[in-house]
């Protein structure tokens, strides 16, 4: 297990994951805390990351789910109950971390099922030494279908030739002029997005000081915060599909991939 990169200088840079988590979920609440087979929620996203990264810290609002990473001998940070994002919840967990780290990564606390791979990948984008903030996509599929590409729960993103996201949307990215939308998966490569993030620790910085941009509100997606002030978004590329959780029927989904 390595929780650094080489860069082309020759420094090494270090990586702490960080996972935010609270308990007042709107359309969830206290998804943290439910047992999927036989763990919590939280637990089963803090093992699956800490096979990838030795530093792992939960950053939280509140004491059940500070008492239960505890109780598994997970590291755990209190954490303000103001956070609009979970990005704003890492930065102030950032603060408070007993070492510094070159690179956060942010795990969202409701995906128990994210892979290792998934992970190094992100690390990866910052061979580049260029790369501010990381992220991932996955190829939307013929599989797939138009019930993925035009659904507005997953944001697509598209790309320019050095792998950086150009736009993010809840649009299905380009619009293929020309031909009919059941043939769009069939005449170009549509990106969806997958919601993990890693960034350098001074940029954390910057990008959690940025007021709500015009395209943030417009599309309700903050990384356009971070792209339309200038920041740029190096993308890596997985073939695994994500298992988020934010309704119970997610959950009854969740745990059937356990059997």
């Amino acid at each position: 297990m390595k929780a650094q990169n080489q860069q082309e200088s020759g420094s090494v840079l270090t990586f702490a994951a960080i996972i935010p988590a609270r308990y007042a979920s709107t359309r969830f609440a206290g998804k943290p805390l439910v047992n999927i087979g036989g763990k919590t929620m939280i637990q089963r996203v803090y093992e699956q990351v800490s096979k990838a990264l030795k530093d792992v810290y939960v950053a939280t609002d509140d004491q059940r789910i500070y008492d239960e990473v505890v109780s598994f001998g997970g590291k755990v940070i209190m954490t303000s109950d103001q956070h609009r994002s979970g990005t704003d919840r890492c930065f102030e967990a950032l603060t408070k971390l007993p070492e510094k780290f070159d690179v956060v990564v942010n795990v969202q606390g409701d995906e128990p099922f994210i892979q290792p791979e998934q992970i190094e990948e992100l690390k990866k984008c910052f061979d580049d030494e260029k790369t501010e903030i990381a992220t991932l996509v996955k190829i939307i599929t013929e599989k797939d279908g138009e019930i993925v590409l035009f659904n507005p729960n997953v944001p697509k993103v598209v790309i320019d030739n050095q792998n950086n996201a150009l736009y993010f949307s809840r649009s299905p990215i380009p619009y293929y002029r020309g031909s009919e939308q059941t043939e769009w998966l069939s005449q170009h490569v549509y990106y969806k997005h997958i919601g993990i993030y890693a960034y350098r620790s001074e940029v954390l910085s910057q990008i959690t000081a940025l007021p709500q941009s015009k395209l943030e509100i417009a599309e309700s997606l903050e990384q356009l915060r971070w792209l339309e002030n200038g920041f740029r978004i190096k993308v890596g590329f997985t073939t695994v599909e994500t298992v988020g959780i934010d309704t119970p029927e997610d959950l009854e989904k969740a745990k059937a991939l356990l059997l």
